[in-house]
């Protein structure tokens, strides 16, 4: 986005560079005792620059967040929720300001209303897109642990290799840990982050599924058939209550349902096999300490050691990249399955096969470029 809004600028067109910043999220500093004052949202802040001798109102695009800090947080705004909160009594939009990524839009009401018409025009920030910090880590093993999130990332078109100021934004990162996570404050984190680390909250039943054909396969020598796998399952879940019979069942069913359409997608091959859904929780633990940061729950230096520690997990579960992305979409389609059923499930099954086949085919992606081990 930095490198567009550049090459709009330098092509000189006030509209291109409006364009570009309608498909952007926007940042404004905020002090953190302002932002936890509930339902109050700080005005939008303004600066003086001394270049034009005109007060602006400053804000960053992603990739030009400063590094974490404990009392100052962002808030994101849309080109649009800028148009319609703007100081009556200033003319300029300070982009970047003072970076060599700097734009100045001038802010007067018609073009104000130029950018709530680009706002609707564009719909807002692309979601389901990769999109990479050059300044974050890149390789190595911070890197390897981060792209583990890259899942949620691309769902949310976030960033994927930082452990920074932001999240998403500071409201939006401590309301994603209340709900769905039930996440107030920072000792249900460690608590939370720990079930995850230690897979508890993939699905139990789930997993002793796939554990019990994994257990199988290694004493035949060979995958085991539908049928020696349901009859394995079957001796393994006899002391179990009727309830966790019945869904060992049906995830058995969606399990190789799925598995066979992922080989007719080209996305598994003809031999292969998911053999644990613990992708699933180390990848949203990922997504869960970037939360955690960006509420300001942690420090960076704790958040590095928690995301290298769920990289070692991630290498120790699986064999490579391919592998533990289809564990993570797995879990995602066989729950959905399992919730409400195979025809509501169509839709994620589809999400899910797109995020796999960009994070394992774009050249650009760390699971093309960071080794697994």
């Amino acid at each position: 986005m930095e490198r567009a809004l550049v090459a709009a600028v330098a092509g000189g067109g006030a509209d291109a560079v409006v364009e570009v910043l309608a498909r952007t999220r926007l940042y404004v500093l905020v002090a953190r005792l302002h932002a936890d004052i509930p339902g109050w949202t700080a005005p939008l802040p303004t600066i003086r620059d001394e270049a034009s001798r005109r007060t602006c109102v400053p804000v960053l695009t992603p990739g030009m967040l400063p590094p974490w800090h404990p009392e100052w947080v962002f808030r994101e705004v849309s080109l649009g929720e800028l148009a319609r909160t703007w100081p009556y009594d200033v003319r300029r939009l300070a982009v970047n300001h003072g970076t060599p990524y700097a734009a100045m839009v001038d802010a007067r009401p018609k073009h104000l209303k130029a950018w709530l018409r680009a706002d609707e025009h564009s719909g807002g920030p692309e979601h389901r897109v990769l999109l990479t910090d050059s300044g974050g880590p890149l390789y190595g093993p911070l890197a390897h642990g981060l792209a583990l999130g890259a899942h949620l990332a691309v769902t949310n078109g976030l960033i994927w290799n930082r452990l920074g100021a932001a999240y998403e934004d500071y409201a939006t990162d401590r309301a994603r840990l209340r709900s769905p996570w039930g996440i107030p404050h920072r000792a249900e984190y460690r608590d939370r982050l720990a079930s995850l680390m230690k897979n508890q909250l993939v699905g139990r039943v789930q997993e002793a599924v796939l554990r019990t054909r994994h257990t199988l396969a290694t004493r035949l020598g060979r995958t085991p058939t539908r049928e020696e796998w349901a009859e394995a399952v079957a001796r393994t879940f006899a002391a179990r209550d009727a309830d966790d019979r019945a869904l060992a069942d049906r995830s058995l069913q969606f399990i190789a349902l799925y598995e066979n359409r992922l080989r007719a997608d080209g996305a598994l091959a003809p031999d292969g096999r998911v053999d644990t859904l613990a992708a699933f929780d180390l990848g949203r633990a990922v997504n869960v300490v970037r939360l955690a940061l960006g509420a300001r729950y942690g420090d960076p230096h704790e958040a590095e050691q928690d995301v290298l520690r769920l990289g070692e997990l991630a290498r120790g579960a699986y064999p490579s990249w391919p592998d533990f992305s289809l564990g993570y979409l797995m879990a995602r389609i066989v729950h959905r399955a399992e919730d409400d059923g195979p025809e509501a499930a169509e839709h994620t099954y589809r999400q899910s096969l797109a995020e796999h086949r960009i994070l394992t085919q774009d050249p650009t992606s760390p699971y093309r470029n960071i080794p697994w081990s």
